[in-house]
């Protein structure tokens, strides 16, 4: 009988049976299959709004940047919906020529202001401490300047739970590119590919996930379907609970 998730006293077989669903114009695997994983050797883990609850400031800072650019202002909810590259790949396509001059306006405000606003997301602590404790291998992949990325990790006490700390700008290229995911799996000696699972909460981190041939799982459902286009996750939990039980149950 193929694994299921077990989720607030209900089976959530039907989210994972979807999932395939979605995915089979790309030539993925059943249902069944796709239900019928492994358990990794490795978890990697975006960070904004996948660990942390990190909008607001986000926000924040991308309207300071906004204003000096003689630009509308965005709502939160614009926000929550355009943001999702890191800068040196969205910047170009907002601000044209004047790009390095609001990237550094950006990051001036970013780095004033995120320390003191850093908020984990319920539960994530728990779920890496298990995880953890379990043996499996962790890193992060973040579309968030790797140097910011790491004075965060460091500050909010997360950063010996990881073996690799990735952020934008460190390897060749940022997320949804693979290259991002093979750097961080470098201390680990694993491979990428179905040993590892990539976790995110957009589009863009399935996209990442199945380009590096990773198992894309969502985690939370905050997000339409629209979002993922033909990269649609494999796995889906709406929270860091229901992913620990279902990987301890691999």
């Amino acid at each position: 009988m193929p694994r299921v998730a077990y989720v607030d006293g209900h089976y959530v077989r039907h989210r994972l049976a979807e999932a395939a669903v979605h995915a089979e114009g790309r030539g993925r695997r059943s249902a069944d299959a796709l239900l019928e994983l492994s358990r990794p050797q490795a978890i990697l883990f975006d960070w904004d709004n996948t660990l942390i609850d990190s909008w607001a400031t986000i926000h924040e800072a991308l309207n300071v940047v906004m204003a000096a650019m003689d630009k509308p202002l965005w709502s939160i909810e614009e926000t929550k919906k355009r943001v999702r590259l890191s800068l040196r790949e969205s910047f170009p396509v907002h601000f044209g020529d004047r790009w390095e001059e609001a990237r550094r306006i950006y990051l001036d405000v970013f780095r004033a202001i995120h320390l003191e606003r850093l908020c984990p997301l319920p539960g994530r602590g728990d779920l890496l401490q298990n995880l953890s404790n379990a043996g499996f291998f962790l890193g992060v992949v973040s579309n968030k300047t790797g140097a910011l990325l790491r004075r965060e990790a460091d500050q909010i006490g997360w950063a010996e739970l990881f073996g690799s700390v990735v952020g934008a700008g460190d390897a060749t290229l940022d997320k949804p590119d693979a290259a991002p995911v093979v750097l961080a799996l470098e201390p680990s000696g694993i491979a990428a590919g179905e040993a590892v699972w990539l976790v995110g909460d957009t589009g863009v981190d399935m996209a990442c996930a199945w380009n590096s041939g990773c198992v894309p799982v969502l985690l939370g459902d905050g997000i339409t379907e629209e979002e993922f286009f033909d990269c649609n996750p494999r796995l889906v939990f709406p929270d860091g609970a229901a992913l620990f039980n279902f990987v301890q149950g691999l």
